[in-house]
């Protein structure tokens, strides 16, 4: 934009204050070069369940389909995720929390900025961050405070603790992690989780990736804590387990006392979720457990593939992990930008993958292998090491 634009005609301060998204810029790139296998976004690569699917038939004759419906998502779902979350994650509803139904998790999180946030109020992130928090924090006129890890990239407890300040309102903590693959403990969570209590802070669970463990790790959910109702935020996404992610199906748990503001925010930007996302959503719940069983087997053998194939090609400066979700995050060997060292490996070996930079950690690169299938896992693999030993 042109310095002379006259103040009041540019985007807002805060908006400027944005990086430019990551993900849409590395799929531009990815569509310059047709046949790129993509290591990039973080997406599954199998459809959801037929249950899903039957569910939006059945109902497609129904009239509330046309309508706007309640703000905070149709009862009948908010039933079904109320009984998941009390057999799955151990929650117990004798606080008065609350589920809110939401296009996506991402904007839960941006809605609770909205809710939780003054100007210049703080949110602990703990770095590597997932970048559409940092995004959502400066949106809300807030202010991230990036929060270093181990070098496991499990949480800093004394990091932490040195960070909080009278302008805090919330640490977040993702588990399964997105970028690092890290699975933080029961004991690390809990500790994180009353430590908030004796600040008198928010504890944000990001729990998209619940579904995604493998070896000994195991996920906690912090909401199954005694006395963590009034303090604790949990968010839930039906785009990984159920290959939802053009649905745009989310949802959270929230202390009673968030409700009235959500649903203000919610009912401005959204109105109400989509009905028919949500009767799909509704129907993936009553899909058989075999269904993520089948699927988690073939991400199991992906990421076998790909850590062995990593860690012993000589490209990396110490041995990568993954202990969740579906990712890998590699530190390279490279004499370039990991920015420019991803825009190389989709220029010239025709594989993408996603910057560290863009997580707050420069010299590495994140590589999904959730969307790969048996049939390109080899391929991606092959190239992308091919690219790293080249510029190494």
């Amino acid at each position: 934009m042109p310095d002379d634009k006259p103040a009041l005609l540019r985007p807002s301060a805060r908006s400027r204050a944005v990086k430019n998204p990551i993900i849409p810029t590395v799929n531009t790139w990815v569509k310059q070069y047709p046949g790129t296998v993509s290591l990039g976004q973080g997406v599954a690569f199998f459809s959801p369940p037929n249950e899903a699917l039957r569910a939006v038939k059945e109902r497609l004759h129904e009239k509330q389909l046309d309508l706007y419906g309640p703000v905070q998502g149709i009862p009948e779902l908010v039933t079904a995720l109320r009984q998941k979350l009390e057999t799955k994650n151990q929650v117990q509803f004798d606080q008065g929390q609350e589920v809110f139904v939401t296009a996506g998790s991402n904007m839960a999180f941006s809605s609770l900025m909205l809710a939780l946030l003054d100007p210049d109020d703080e949110v602990i992130l703990l770095t590597p961050f997932y970048f559409n928090h940092e995004m959502a924090i400066t949106l809300a006129n807030g202010k991230a405070v990036l929060t270093p890890t181990l070098d496991n990239f499990h949480p800093d407890l004394d990091a932490i603790k040195n960070n909080i300040s009278a302008r805090t309102k919330a640490i977040v903590t993702v588990s399964p992690n997105n970028p690092t693959a890290a699975v933080y403990s029961k004991e690390e969570l809990t500790e994180i989780n009353q430590l908030c209590e004796r600040h008198g802070l928010y504890h944000i669970s990001d729990e998209a990736y619940e579904d995604f463990v493998f070896e000994d790790a195991e996920h906690f959910s912090a909401a199954s804590l005694s006395h963590s109702a009034s303090h604790t935020i949990s968010l839930y996404s039906f785009s990984k387990a159920y290959g939802f992610a053009g649905w745009r199906v989310g949802y959270m748990l929230v202390p009673a006392d968030l409700t009235a503001a959500l649903h203000k925010i919610q009912d401005t930007v959204l109105i109400s979720p989509p009905i028919i996302s949500q009767l799909a959503a509704l129907g993936a719940l009553q899909a058989d457990s075999s269904y993520l069983q089948t699927h988690l087997n073939e991400i199991k053998s992906s990421r076998t593939l790909c850590l062995q194939a990593l860690n012993s090609s000589g490209v990396l400066l110490q041995e990568a992990r993954s202990e969740g979700a579906f990712y890998i995050f590699a530190q390279i060997q490279s004499q370039h930008s990991d920015l420019d060292t991803v825009h190389h490996l989709i220029r010239e070996h025709a594989v993408a993958t996603i910057p560290g930079s863009a997580f707050a950690k420069a010299g590495y690169l994140r590589i999904s292998y959730g969307a790969l299938t048996a049939q390109n896992v080899e391929v991606g693999m092959q190239r992308l090491i091919e690219g790293l030993q080249q510029l190494a």
